[in-house]
């Protein structure tokens, strides 16, 4: 199993100079590859591009940028441009993402989630071959042919979809170069996506090749109680706001995949405190058990045996949040975990 890194993106968590020296670190460490979320923070791919000159191996990915708020043109003029700029090292990572995000910051409406993110992957393969661009879908009509006018890198670019709903994961493993599941338990991983992935893979192209997993991971090396706190902090406070606040009551795509897991009481405890505006007492609700599942926290050896399982679940690379509370503690963790894979 290889491991990615994920970039901080909340308000203030790396300055300029941090980011730099996280990245340059990361690549001489041999990560297999850098993402950055988008959200509602920092263009992904123009933080990307100002990664370029700090790493020469690291693939410099979207971690993720939805299918919405760019046409699906756009989006490959941009993967082909980024693809160029770092000699190969591209990689998109595209997801639906929810309401909160699309309606909420984008103000666009939600709809067909399946349909867009298929036929965004359909249109940007497209590009990257320098085809015509002659396309009609359920959404998008493009008959004029036209194609783009420099000629990308590469005829193609790995292309990961983060999804966690059985017919998105289905879709996913149909069309996609990888997946990038959100709360991957290892050993309950395959009751909650099993099925949808054997439906996806049968329709999978042989061309295409295996379906790369790569969940997203939270993960702490500790040396101390003090660091164990830190990181159990940070990841309740993750989960609460996922399972709590990343959606309505009606419409909350974490609190259904975590209610799926066999966590249906706390979901709905945790969701009914964070949206009455009681987030403290939200992370209270988050179990130890629940951590256990969704989290990697521990010393080095059990870090180390934690990833082994998820190994042996089939992750081909994890993508990992680091559960630090500072730079420092970040780049110790960065370097204690390149050593345990």
């Amino acid at each position: 199993m290889k491991l990615g890194i994920t970039l901080p993106y909340a308000e203030g968590a790396m300055s300029r100079d941090e980011i730099e020296e996280f990245v340059q670190r990361a690549d001489e460490l041999g990560y297999h590859s850098l993402w950055v979320p988008e959200a509602w923070t920092f263009d992904a791919f123009m933080m990307l591009v100002s990664c370029i000159p700090h790493s020469q191996q690291l693939q410099l990915a979207t971690g993720i940028v939805n299918v919405y708020s760019r046409t699906p043109s756009l989006i490959g003029q941009s993967i082909a441009t980024l693809d160029s700029l770092a000699d190969g090292r591209a990689i998109l990572g595209l997801g639906a993402s929810g309401p909160q995000v699309i309606q909420g910051w984008h103000g666009m409406t939600y709809d067909q989630p399946l349909q867009r993110t298929r036929e965004t992957v359909e249109i940007v393969r497209t590009i990257l071959r320098r085809d015509k661009l002659q396309y009609e879908g359920e959404i998008f009509n493009l008959p004029m042919g036209l194609k783009l006018i420099n000629h990308p890198l590469r005829p193609a670019v790995p292309i990961v979809v983060a999804s966690m709903g059985p017919k998105n994961v289905a879709m996913t493993a149909e069309v996609a170069d990888g997946w990038m599941p959100m709360l991957f338990s290892p050993t309950r991983a395959e009751d909650v996506w099993g099925g949808a992935l054997a439906e996806g893979r049968a329709k999978r192209s042989e061309e295409l090749g295996d379906l790369d997993v790569m969940p997203a991971l939270s993960v702490a090396v500790v040396e101390s109680d003090q660091d164990r706190s830190v990181a159990t902090h940070i990841a309740r406070a993750g989960l609460a706001l996922y399972v709590g606040g990343m959606g309505s009551r009606k419409r909350n795509f974490y609190n259904d995949l975590v209610c799926r897991y066999g966590f249906e009481a706390e979901a709905k405890e945790i969701q009914d405190l964070y949206l009455s505006g009681q987030q403290p007492e939200a992370m209270g609700k988050v179990t130890d058990e629940m951590l256990r599942e969704f989290a990697v926290i521990g010393t080095a050896d059990e870090v180390r045996d934690r990833l082994s399982a998820y190994d042996e679940a089939g992750v081909t690379t994890g993508v990992v949040q680091l559960l630090a509370g500072d730079h420092a503690s970040r780049l110790r963790m960065l370097e204690q975990l390149a050593e345990l894979v």
